[in-house]
């Protein structure tokens, strides 16, 4: 990319500027732009940036609402002090200065009792002009754990390492080396054991993030954030903590959204059932779901892959919105059945139209494609079309034009009508080749731009990811207004910040069948658990490459199954280029029984992973999280290299560290177990009979896949509720045509220290949450239901509380109480005696108390 920057210099203060409160606003008197640059505190620890002129606008659909970025502060919550050439302002335990004496304004950031300031601009080069865009420096600080976003390649700690911000159909990536992937969210955050602070530039724009990966002499060691159009708008925030970084930007952002509860269970695709002509795709899909049942594996939905829309004529391209008749001769009818079998339907619909689409006129005529300013006609690029890496021409809809999002509302709004169940927004990146196209701009989501901005439509400008995020509304609006009493599942592909409040999960696309590709799988789902992306997966086995082995299926399934969401999808490339190959759970028959016990057991844990999303909704809090969220007192966490890679373990939720495998043959793994301060009780292996470990130390793990699995440890005095291990109706569900079983059971595995480990007398207080798992947000009605115990001799005495008052009331009588595997201890439940139910044949005893 051509370099053309220069710093503005000459600041003076805005001539209205209030020195009482925490904003200052400069002004550089430019003789061919003239620049302003704004500092504002909008809350205690979030500051507001802005870099702007006339040539180098504001973003024009920021993907932070404006209105979420307006001042929260009471008069007088600030203490200011301003000289001639610098302004300060202190909130708490955070302070912010900027400093215009010596050329550009250089902004520093502090928290009380951080060992230095946790940003600091670089003297003379901090805010650039760079050709259409800007350029953000600030100091890059060295031996720091820096996290993020959105979707970025393995390892977990993005230092030292330089990434596009953009997105990409990556198909076939490799989990260590391709940027960009298929998210582009701008979240940098920086953490220390002292201190946390993210920036965050609200432009769809494309650009680039060196994180410490270029240094210079003279400039020293620093970050810069490059954006390619308009001018910067960059969020400050300030934490202690993850958490509070995470949650104060999802306050922002918006928190991530409800997902419906059955959609926790398995999720099973493959491209080549729906590009079958013969049998035809929909006596194929029927089959597999009644193969689910033959092989007893709970299934709760198949995501039907395009080939649905294939044309039956050629060129047999993809047409989004029609049915390939042959395959499905009555669509309606089908969906009716594959309701009957306990399963629902994910359609993959694609945000765009080849030329031979049977509307591709129509949407041409509309003004619903982009247009090229030079030609003066529609623009025309290459587009996935068939196979694999085939293509045809045609165009991406255009979402900020009313007449592309209204055809593509109603377009989803018939595929809900006719009983589909899930929107899949597909292949939605914006790949497209040409910055110039011009937006229609004349959508209502759009219409609160400035004039200035609609002045210039270039997709350059508005940012290519701003379809991808509008893509995501009209998939939600539609589903919404057709079915109002039901929570819209939008699954989409790409994102960006403003996606997410729009559609409530995601995955990290066509990853590639290897050990290699299933570790560092987790260090980007770890990153999109700092980004909001929270009900977030992987396609279990890989999507595209070679079959798995008996080995690696049984290790990827069983920690799939260990993480927020589990679906095995894929695309096996081979001699059908079209119709590819599939995974299947029963494919490798000699280790059937193992993916069969790891799915059930996914099956059970539902209403523990549906309690953390839940949280998640209300607090930002993601499942899936690093080893150091909430052991930031541990030393560890941030200077052994395993930890911050991220690509070894990770805690789900509060009570669960989960390890792995990450190589053929292995019997036994390494698992930090971080600790939390000297009363710290450690942790037990719910594999193995009655095994306790310490905290604050690395443990070896027995893990022969054919055996224990992969090494999962239970905090100690924590607990997690289970339900069945099959498919259930959740208790909002008005009608039961697959006759599944009632939500009624609930137990909760609890997990006291061992005898002699702990001490008696000693509380331990879990609480968690349900409701009916599919009423919209405005309905939802959310209780929650407390376990405490604690050790008492050789007894484990138990509490248990409801509250039940904001209106669900859960479908459950009683409450199975279950002790660890090989612990003999009685249980009662305040002073009572309770109904030994027996022992398991894992070697767990189990106790029922009225509740």
């Amino acid at each position: 990319m051509p370099q053309k920057e220069y710093v503005p210099e000459a600041w003076a203060l805005e001539p209205a500027t209030d020195s009482s409160t925490p904003k200052i606003s400069l002004r550089n008197n430019d003789k061919t732009s003239a620049f302003t640059f704004t500092l504002e505190a909008i809350r205690t620890n979030v500051f507001r940036t802005t870099f702007t002129s006339d040539t180098h606008l504001l973003p024009p659909h920021p993907s932070i609402p404006r209105q979420a970025l307006e001042s929260q502060l009471s008069p007088g919550s600030a203490t200011v002090e301003q000289t001639d050439n610098k302004k300060s302002f202190r909130l708490g335990d955070v302070s912010a200065s900027v400093d215009w004496s010596d050329g550009a304004p250089l902004v520093t950031i502090n928290l009380k009792g951080s060992e230095s300031a946790l940003h600091e601009d670089v003297p003379h080069r901090s805010y650039a002009v760079n050709g259409a865009g800007v350029a953000h420096y600030s100091r890059y600080r060295r031996n720091t754990l820096h996290v993020g976003l959105g979707e970025k390649a393995a390892p977990m700690d993005l230092s030292g390492r330089r990434f596009q911000l953009s997105a990409t159909d990556s198909f076939g990536y490799d989990v260590y080396r391709t940027d960009p992937l298929y998210k582009n969210i701008p979240l940098l955050i920086n953490a220390t054991p002292s201190g946390c602070i993210a920036l965050f530039s609200t432009a769809h724009t494309r650009g680039e993030y060196s994180i410490g990966a270029e240094m210079d002499g003279m400039w020293g060691h620093y970050k810069v954030y490059r954006q390619d159009y308009g001018g910067l708008e960059e969020i400050i925030i300030v934490g202690k903590t993850l958490k509070d970084i995470v949650g104060t930007y999802a306050q922002l952002a918006g928190f991530p959204l409800l997902v419906p509860r059955w959609a926790f269970g398995y999720l099973s695709g493959g491209m080549k059932y729906s590009m079958l002509d013969d049998p035809p795709a929909s006596e194929a899909l029927l089959e597999l779901a009644r193969k689910m049942k033959e092989y007893d594996i709970p299934c709760s939905a198949y995501q039907m892959s395009s080939g649905y829309t294939v044309a039956e004529t050629p060129p047999k391209t993809r047409n989004v919105f029609t049915w390939n008749r042959h395959r499905f001769s009555d669509p309606e009818g089908f969906i009716k059945e594959y309701h009957k079998l306990g399963m629902r339907l994910i359609a993959n619909v694609k945000p765009y139209v080849l030329a031979n689409h049977p509307e591709y006129g129509k949407l041409k005529a509309a003004g619903a494609l982009f247009k090229d300013p030079r030609t003066g006609d529609t623009a025309v690029t290459r587009l996935w079309s068939a196979g694999g890496g085939e293509s045809g021409e045609g165009g991406h809809i255009d979402f900020t034009s009313a007449a592309g999002f209204k055809w593509w509302y109603e377009g989803v709004r018939q595929l809900r009508r006719e009983g589909i169940d899930c929107i899949w927004n597909d292949n939605n990146e914006y790949t497209i080749t040409d910055d110039e196209w011009q937006c229609a701009l004349d959508e209502p989501s759009v219409r609160d731009a400035s004039d200035t901005a609609k002045a210039r439509p270039q997709v350059g400008l508005w940012g290519r990811n701003l379809h991808t995020e509008l893509h995501g509304k009209a998939s939600h609006d539609a589903l919404l207004d057709e079915d109002p009493d039901s929570r819209p599942f939008v699954l989409t592909r790409s994102a960006t910040a403003g996606t997410l409040r729009y559609a409530c999960s995601s995955w990290s696309g066509d990853n590639v069948t290897s050990w290699p590709g299933m570790k560092g799988a987790n260090a980007i789902a770890l990153n999109a658990g700092f980004s909001l992306m929270h009900c977030y997966g992987h396609d279990v086995g890989g999507f595209e490459g070679p079959q798995p082995s008996p080995e690696l299926l049984v290790r990827w399934v069983q920690l799939g199954a260990m993480s927020p969401r589990f679906a095995i999808n894929c695309f096996k490339t081979g001699g059908d280029n079209n119709v590819g190959d599939v995974i299947e759970p029963w494919m490798h028959p000699e280790v059937t029984p193992l993916v069969r016990q790891a799915i059930k057991r996914r099956y059970e844990m539902i209403p523990y992973l549906y309690s953390l999303m839940l949280v998640s909704h209300q607090e930002a809090v993601p499942p899936q999280r690093w080893t150091g969220w909430g052991y930031e007192a541990d030393p560890e966490v941030w200077t052994n290299k395993t930890i911050t890679d991220g690509e070894t373990q990770y805690w789900l939720g509060d009570a669960l560290l989960v390890g792995g495998v990450y190589e053929p043959g292995v019997s036994q793994a390494s698992v930090y177990l971080p600790k939390a301060g000297d009363d710290d009780e450690g942790f037990i292996n719910i594999n193995s009979p009655y095994e306790h470990f310490e905290a604050g130390r690395w443990a070896t793990i027995d893990a022969q896949w054919h055996g224990a699995g992969i090494p999962v440890l239970a905090k100690v005095g924590s607990a997690i509720p289970i339900g069945r291990d099959a498919q259930v109706l959740s208790p909002g569900e008005k009608e039961n045509v697959a006759n599944l079983p009632l939500d009624n059971y609930r137990g909760v595995e609890i997990f006291p220290p061992l005898k002699g480990k702990g001490v008696d007398g000693r509380w331990y207080k879990t609480t968690w949450y349900e409701d009916d798992g599919v009423s919209t947000v405005r309905k939802n009605r959310v209780s929650s239901y407390t376990i405490a115990y604690r050790v008492q001799g050789s007894v484990v005495e138990v509490t248990f509380a409801r509250d039940e008052s904001f209106g669900f009331v859960a479908p459950w009588k009683s409450l199975t109480i279950i002790l660890p595997v090989g612990d003999m201890r009685d249980l009662t439940i305040e002073g009572q005696d309770v109904e030994l139910v027996g022992t398991d044949k894992a070697g767990r005893r189990s106790f029922r108390i009225p509740v």
